[in-house]
């Protein structure tokens, strides 16, 4: 799979050192699936969300934090959508969050 937006990724990864090694594993695995449905997520990490338009949360560093994708599977691509502590995730609209 592409990730798009790994800018997000590092520049949240510079701000928030501890979630450093856990994204790093999550794109690094994420670059080397081929997802072509939920199921396949599912598959690999049971605790993945699935929400509308085809958006998935993440639960990373043993759920201290959050990672919202939208996944095109036909194009092979994961579109990061949001970055976060849990605290933050909880404040925010995951069906319609967009990274700046």
């Amino acid at each position: 799979m592409r990730v798009i937006a790994l800018k997000n990724i590092r520049e949240f990864c510079a701000q928030q050192p501890a979630a450093a090694p856990a994204l790093r594993a999550w794109t690094e695995e994420a670059r080397n699936a081929s997802w072509k449905t939920p199921q396949d997520i599912k598959n690999r990490y049971s605790s993945a969300s699935f929400l509308k338009g085809n958006r998935v949360v993440f639960n990373i560093k043993g759920n201290e934090y959050r990672l919202v994708v939208a996944v095109a599977y036909r194009f092979e691509a994961v579109y990061v959508k949001f970055i976060g502590t849990h605290a933050q995730y909880d404040a925010i609209d995951a069906q319609t969050i967009e990274m700046e």
